[in-house]
């Protein structure tokens, strides 16, 4: 065995401490990850997708890696921190995503459909299936247009802002939370606004209605023209929504931490 052969060897448990690192935090992003980490997808998918990534950003973050600590409970320590920050960087990537399913089910609502019921892995058991409808397609979305890029981008960045092995402030990380939900559920009302609008203006006129024709059982009679009347709204809209939200998703996705 030559002196680099010894050397290498000497090195190995140190490389393997700072390879479990990254593993933890690409691993529990990819969890959440949209596109990469769906319910949908078999485990051991996942897991072949977390093992490749670590690969991969091992030798460009290992400069940016600490050294293995003296103590065990440090390094379980380090890395439970690690598998922290992977999670929460995930939820906020999905979180973004999940605006177009949370427009869905609003949009059902407007329709009347939010009684149709059907469980969903990844949005609750609750959901109408245009809300399930509209989570499929943002995953499709996400994936075609590229910008799963950008959440894998941050995740890389994110130990700039993120040293391995330590944890966002607490008061930072509330905030980027706050932060995060707020636009999320912004961008989900922006997207059901107009059958939100369309919908007072439909209830004022079955309101009038029932007012001058009392005896008519509005509610029965005006409920199919109003599923029928919303999913035409639907299909002349569909293009501007799925704009409006790539939009919102690709600034979502440049407000994560890392990418600022």
């Amino acid at each position: 065995m030559t002196a680099a052969d010894a050397a290498f060897v000497q090195a190995l448990p140190a490389l393997a401490f700072q390879a479990m690192l990254v593993l933890a935090r690409i691993g529990g992003a990819v969890m959440l990850l949209p596109g990469l980490g769906e319910a949908a997808l078999p485990p051991m998918v996942r897991a072949a997708i977390a093992v490749s990534l670590t690969a991969l950003l091992l030798p460009v973050l290992l400069p940016a890696l600490p050294a293995a600590p003296a103590g065990v409970w440090q390094s379980f320590a380090m890395l439970a921190a690690e598998l922290a920050s992977g999670i929460w960087l995930g939820w906020l990537a999905r979180l973004v995503v999940l605006s177009l399913a949370m427009g869905g089910e609003m949009i059902a609502a407007m329709f009347g459909l939010s009684n149709v019921l059907w469980p969903d892995p990844a949005l609750g058991p609750t959901t109408p299936a245009l809300g399930q409808l509209f989570g499929l397609a943002a995953t499709a979305f996400v994936l075609a247009s590229g910008l799963y890029v950008l959440p894998l981008t941050a995740l890389v960045e994110s130990y700039r802002v993120i040293p391995a092995g330590g944890l966002l402030p607490a008061g930072d990380g509330a905030h980027v939370v706050v932060a995060a939900v707020g636009a999320s559920f912004a961008l989900a009302l922006r997207i059901a606004a107009p059958f939100l609008l369309a919908s007072l203006i439909w209830q004022f006129a079955l309101g009038l209605a029932s007012r001058l024709v009392p005896q008519v059982p509005i509610y029965f009679v005006s409920l199919p023209g109003q599923i029928v009347g919303g999913f035409a709204l639907l299909a002349g809209l569909a293009a501007t929504l799925v704009s409006l939200w790539l939009g919102g998703v690709r600034e979502g996705f440049g407000m994560l931490p890392g990418m600022r």
